[in-house]
C-alpha cells in the first residue's frame, strides 16, 4: 500500500537523511520526495510516498519521535 507523508521538518543538517533512514527502517521504500523551504528559512515542507506492507500508524509514530520532525501527516494514496 502507498502513504503520502506531510512533513514540517527543522531546517538543520541530516533531518532529511533521519526521516528516509527511520521509513526505510520501517520497512517502507520512499518513492518519491518532494519539499521546499518556509518562507522563514528555519522549516522545511517535506512530501514524501512511501509503499509498505506495515500499518502506517507505526511509520508516523516513529517519524513524530524525531527532534527535526515538528509535524506528520500521513494519508493513502488512492
Amino acid at each position: 500500500m502507498q502513504y503520502q507523508l506531510d512533513l514540517t521538518l527543522r531546517r538543520a543538517e541530516g533531518a532529511l537523511a533521519r526521516v528516509i533512514g527511520t521509513a526505510e527502517r520501517r520497512g517502507f521504500r520512499p518513492i518519491s520526495v518532494d519539499g521546499e523551504t518556509h518562507a522563514d528559512g528555519e522549516r522545511w515542507y517535506l512530501r514524501m510516498t512511501v509503499e509498505g506492507d506495515r500499518p502506517a500508524e507505526a511509520l508516523q509514530s516513529q517519524l513524530a519521535k524525531l527532534y527535526d520532525c515538528l509535524a506528520v501527516e500521513v494519508a493513502s494514496c488512492p
